[in-house]
């Protein structure tokens, strides 16, 4: 069971879509209503945003792949002048086996290759479990704006390796 990370396609959106749903469930569940993260609205929302950020010059969409099954994705974008991980999701039957690991470091690689020295994120207030994941893999609080409405906002500052 090899894992392979390899750079998203149009192909891949229906796949992006229904793991990044299935995802945000896990966590939105309880602090939001259904609609507000799996409701039609949002799945629309969501597909198109994926499809702009698959096609985007200034983002990379990564996927990981186990056996020809989508099982993670993490998606990296120029905001704003700086290095943003927007998103990285991993199915929850895939937790814990190094997919969300793989991802974050193929995504760090490819800062490195491109002289980025600091990334950010924002991870919903209330997911411990992706900021323990985050805190494992070296981000802290942004000094500068910690918070944004619901979400932390992390950096990571990146090393030669």
């Amino acid at each position: 069971m090899s894992l392979l990370i390899r750079t998203a396609t149009s192909a891949d959106l229906d796949a992006i879509v229904r793991l990044h749903t299935e995802a945000r469930s896990t966590y939105y569940r309880g602090h939001l209503a259904p609609d507000a993260y799996a409701g039609p609205e949002e799945v629309g929302r969501s597909a198109a945003g994926w499809a702009r950020a698959v096609d985007a010059e200034h983002a990379t969409v990564l996927c990981a792949e186990r056996d020809g099954v989508l099982v993670g994705v993490a998606c990296h974008a120029v905001r704003d002048g700086g290095t943003t991980l927007t998103q990285l999701h991993v199915a929850p039957s895939q937790w814990r086996t190094g997919v969300g690991t793989a991802l974050h470091r193929a995504c760090a690689d490819a800062w490195r290759r491109t002289g980025v020295r600091t990334a950010r994120l924002e991870v919903f207030a209330p997911n411990t479990r992706a900021q323990a994941f985050y805190a494992r893999h070296g981000w802290t609080a942004d000094p500068h704006t910690p918070r944004v409405g619901s979400h932390l906002v992390l950096r990571l500052v990146l090393g030669d390796g």
